[in-house]
């Protein structure tokens, strides 16, 4: 295309991560003209290229490796294991792989129209793609759906080589011997996870005095005590005031304690919306106190004819929350009724065993006054997990105390990131823990864990 090219779709979509390249998909399916610009060279944003993608296809190769050098012997299976990261990581680019050019193939199937390059905002329904293919766009809607980018500490300053973010961090050309962990989210648990199951000494620093902020309490404790038993060193109420890099070899200040060192340092303080570049301001977009795209219900921004979803606008920032988003637009601009109801979303930390939840937690209804009954149910007494030999964890259903309604669900065990779809099924469609402990369950399956765990709220477990 040559340059300075001017093109008409009816949408355009700036960003071709799990909410951008969703969203174009279902406007194409829904008879919208196209376009999606995106700036890196493969398709599928942060998840499919360096985050959810190549994270789990780590997570799941180290677990093998663990699994064979601790626990295969109980099977009656004796192997010598030896370690190839080098084709470990093969591998892992081989599952992206896989998954950007299924996205790459999804675009031409369903006739959206790739641009490469970044985009931005030039006002009156213009998007200018700037870069590889320079070119102005123009459409009705423009939907921002850039993502979010990995947030920073002050003091401390990633250099891509010692102090890394996770984009570094899943890509180790060595086990490193000693890895300090700053954050003790989603990300920096599982991939602690990860190099702790390959050999390293692993030091999880957390601000808060737990890990998992805003998950389950009694649930995140639990998870604590597994990953301690895992090798896993915690210091909570830990407040990071600087790193320093001499020799290969960091030193990581901490406030009214001793500093710790570390041959890596992978900062996951959590992430923040990624609107630079866009020209928001000059579009009149407006940003809330947080960062975060201005949007209605609708996820209209302030300016005429510009929509965000995704990490860009209020709510979990994870992929399948962006997706979700980016379908209901497209319904809404179709003329159909869409929503995404943000209380529903699922979280999972795939670390061993997998943290899965859903809903209200037990502290979220003590402060908002929720009567509830807890059902509480433990992997240690289902007949599958005691086959799989993995039996840690609990399931735990939440109900409110008059209507019986589910309002949370909280696992940690075996697959937990699986058994979660149940409970967020049974909560779309208000079921009650009296509905679910009335359902058939398959067995021997892990799933009879939540049926047991909503029989426990009116106290008939029938295996605990």
């Amino acid at each position: 295309m040559a340059e300075g090219a001017t093109r008409r779709h009816d949408v355009v979509v700036i960003g071709a991560g799990p909410g951008g390249y969703v969203a174009a998909i279902r406007g194409a399916q829904l008879g919208f003209d196209v376009g999606l610009v995106e700036r890196e060279s493969t398709l599928g944003g942060t998840c499919v290229r360096v985050g959810c993608i190549p994270s789990k296809a780590l997570l799941e190769s180290s677990f093998l490796y663990a699994e064979a050098r601790g626990s295969f012997a109980q099977h009656g299976i004796s192997a010598r294991v030896e370690l190839d990261l080098k084709a470990m990581h093969a591998r892992r680019e081989k599952v992206v792989k896989q998954n950007t050019d299924g996205v790459a193939y999804l675009m031409k199937k369903n006739g959206v129209t790739v641009y490469r390059g970044s985009g931005r905002l030039a006002g009156g329904g213009r998007v200018v793609v700037e870069g590889g293919e320079p070119a102005t766009l123009e459409a009705r809607h423009v939907v921002l759906a850039t993502g979010s980018v990995a947030a920073g500490l002050p003091g401390v300053e990633a250099d891509g080589e010692t102090v890394v973010t996770s984009t570094e961090a899943l890509a180790f050309p060595a086990v490193p011997p000693r890895l300090v962990v700053i954050g003790a989210g989603y990300i920096g648990l599982e991939l602690g996870s990860v190099w702790a199951r390959l050999g390293s000494e692993v030091t999880v620093l957390e601000y808060l005095d737990r890990i998992l902020p805003g998950m389950d309490l009694e649930t995140a404790k639990e998870a604590q005590k597994a990953l301690k038993r895992q090798g896993l060193e915690f210091r909570l109420s830990a407040k990071v005031t600087g790193v320093s890099v001499k020799g290969g070899v960091a030193r990581v200040e901490v406030e009214g304690a001793e500093p710790v060192e570390a041959e890596k340092v992978l900062v996951a303080v959590g992430r923040k919306p990624n609107t630079a570049g866009l020209g928001l301001e000059e579009a009149g977009v407006e940003l809330d106190e947080r960062g975060r795209v201005r949007v209605d219900e609708a996820f209209r921004t302030t300016a005429e004819g510009v929509y965000a979803i995704g990490d860009l606008v209020p709510g979990p920032m994870l992929a399948h929350k962006a997706s979700e988003d980016g379908v209901a637009l497209m319904e809404l601009l179709a003329g159909k009724p869409a929503s995404v109801d943000h209380d529903l979303v699922p979280g999972v930390v795939y670390t061993e065993p997998e943290v899965a939840t859903v809903g209200a937690t037990e502290e979220a209804l003590a402060e908002r006054g929720v009567p509830y009954r807890k059902g509480v149910f433990p992997f240690s007494a289902n007949g599958r997990a005691r086959a799989l030999g993995h039996t840690d964890g609990r399931v735990k259903v939440l109900a409110h105390a008059e209507t019986d309604r589910v309002l949370g669900v909280h696992a940690i065990g075996p697959r937990a990131g699986e058994l979660i779809a149940e409970a967020v099924l049974a909560m779309s469609f208000g079921a009650s823990a009296e509905d679910v402990a009335a359902t058939v369950f398959a067995h021997p399956t892990l799933s009879e864990a939540f049926k047991e765990a909503s029989l426990a709220v009116a106290g008939r477990a029938i295996h605990s």
